[in-house]
């Protein structure tokens, strides 16, 4: 079999600046990642995920070595090789061939060519002058946490007992989390098919199953036909949340659904009816697809949760899941990129379109019927105060007993409960329409 050659670094550094700069222009790392040659894909988004983890420190250190950052292409290149040499214990390259690599990048583009003294004169003195840069930088909190300043400061404001625990879970690379399709099979069956396969890993909550070591999904038993799904043990929560108390054969909504991992789990546990709606086209496509390969069934259809009148056949539903769309500040240990990407201000925006789709579904809901809200965001305004505001203006919701939000890394006590094992950050509320 031929085995393709690896890049050469220089390359690979090259295309990752190249991905940390359209970051820094707003658009998302995923979205990034798309435009990168397939063949540099993999140690690209190893760099950059490295990267993305110590930015706060390399741009600390960046600004204590020049006076002015250089062009935008440069910035991106002299950040991107400082966070990946700070750390001598998480370096992944010798720290003089990631700075000759890293010279050799730029010398290869025109415009950037002119710069490559300049950084290659920062990075050799930061090698001569570390622990004095490196101390220097220590009281920065975004150079200390690798979170943005005001990400640090929200954090200490709403969890003051957890928020170092939370902030120092979310720069460690999150484990890769199963969920077995129970109408194929049992969780202890495939735990022996994975330890057959070579694979390690542990039963979780439900049907969850934590592994030692992330492999590629081709690697794990029965994947393509259906036996298992890829899914974190939090996300796991929302189907058997929603599913208690509403009987056999629901008719559900699940809304901003893709790529459809909570409407699959609701129909492993259920013969339910479930439309799943998204207003996004190519990402109804991802629903669609991971039906087909677990051999389930739903209504996938094409529509804006905000606006039921255009998609809704005004008949009411038993169950409505909501996973609203948030700043996705409890995945930033799958994508670290998100701590950059977002801005404060964000939080109110997206705040607002949460409430504006809590209004709009509500109605879709009959009596007695049962909506989860939830949302991978640690931010409060995006999942308590959103709930506690909610229930203040309507008289006829209830809110049922949830698990609220779920903070990586926290001890588990009530509203901090941490599963029992490694998750992402979650909120989740349970709402019950009163009888009339």
């Amino acid at each position: 079999m031929h085995i393709p050659p690896v890049p050469p670094l220089w390359q690979q550094l090259q295309a990752t600046a190249k991905l940390l700069h359209r970051v820094r222009q707003g658009q998302s790392g995923t979205a990034a990642m798309d435009s990168v040659p397939a063949p540099l894909r993999p140690g690209v988004q190893a760099l950059a995920f490295q990267a993305w983890r110590q930015m706060g420190r390399a741009a600390a250190l960046r600004d204590r070595l020049v006076q002015r950052p250089p062009p935008p292409g440069v910035d991106a290149m002299l950040c991107l090789a400082l966070a990946l040499v700070w750390d001598r214990q998480q370096a992944v390259y010798e720290e003089f061939t990631l700075v000759n690599q890293a010279v050799e990048a730029l010398k290869r583009v025109a415009s950037s060519r002119a710069h490559a003294h300049f950084v290659n004169a920062c990075l050799r003195r930061f090698l001569r002058e570390r622990q004095q840069l490196i101390a220097a930088t220590d009281a920065d909190p975004q150079a200390l946490w690798n979170h943005p300043r005001w990400w640090v400061q929200r954090m200490q404001r709403e969890y003051p007992h957890d928020w170092q625990a939370v902030l120092l879970a979310s720069n460690v690379p999150a484990p890769m989390t199963l969920r077995v399709n129970l109408r194929r099979g049992t969780v202890a069956d495939y735990v022996l098919r994975l330890h057959e396969a070579g694979i390690s890993g542990k039963a979780a909550q439900g049907a969850a199953i934590v592994l030692d070591q992330a492999v590629p999904v081709a690697r794990l038993p029965g994947f393509a036909q259906g036996l298992v799904a890829v899914q974190d043990v939090a996300a796991q929560l929302a189907a058997p949340l929603l599913l208690q108390g509403l009987g056999r054969a629901p008719r559900i909504l699940d809304a901003c659904a893709a790529p459809g991992g909570k409407t699959a789990h609701l129909l492993e546990l259920a013969d339910a009816q479930v439309l799943a709606i998204d207003k996004d086209a190519q990402r109804l496509e991802k629903i669609r697809a991971n039906l087909e390969r677990l051999g389930l069934h739903a209504q996938v259809r094409q529509g804006d949760a905000a606006h039921p009148p255009a998609w809704w056949d005004g008949v009411p539903f038993d169950g409505i899941l909501l996973d609203a769309p948030c700043t996705a500040s409890g995945i930033v240990r799958r994508h670290p990129d998100v701590r950059w990407l977002r801005r404060e201000e964000d939080i109110a925006q997206l705040a607002a379109l949460q409430a504006q789709i809590l209004q709009a579904l509500w109605p879709l809901l009959r009596p007695g019927g049962r909506m989860v809200y939830c949302t991978c965001s640690l931010f409060q305004a995006e999942g308590q105060a959103q709930i506690e505001e909610f229930l203040r203006t309507h008289d006829e919701a209830v809110g049922l007993p949830a698990p609220g939000h779920l903070l990586p890394g926290a001890a588990g006590r009530g509203l901090y409960d941490n599963l029992g094992h490694d998750h992402d950050g979650f909120f989740y509320a349970l709402l019950e329409k009163r009888l009339a």
